[in-house]
């Protein structure tokens, strides 16, 4: 019996792996390349994320430009512009600015990565 066994576990192997479908052959000609590329590496996915991402930093500048700057304003001397602000020689307010809405954007980004893997959007 201990041979029949080996026999019947060498047929189950061998069944298995016919079983098994070819991989498809590559694809031919330029246009067809060019179609496996775009949905091999999801390119049109990218374009889409890349683009909302670039409107979601404008959003979030307008944000910080139109609303949270204002506030801080009230912490400078009086008539004072964040954009024009000096320290000395230095002139920070626009790199104060920018890194401003820097966190304000990664803030958002948090949110929405945080809210995705809550729903199991991702």
């Amino acid at each position: 019996m201990d041979k029949d066994d080996e026999i019947l576990a060498e047929l189950r192997k061998i069944s298995e792996l016919l079983s098994k479908p070819p991989a498809p052959p590559a694809p031919k000609g330029m246009a067809n390349e060019f179609k496996a590329f775009l949905s091999e590496y999801k390119v049109l996915g990218l374009a889409v994320a890349f683009i909302l991402g670039v409107y979601l930093g404008l959003v979030v500048k307008a944000l910080v430009t139109d609303f949270i700057l204002p506030i801080v304003s009230y912490a400078l001397p009086a008539g004072t512009n964040i954009n024009t602000y000096m320290i000395g020689p230095f002139g920070v307010g626009d790199f104060a600015n920018n890194v401003l809405t820097f966190i304000v954007v990664a803030l958002v980004i948090f949110l929405i990565v945080k809210a995705a893997n809550k729903y199991k959007i991702v």
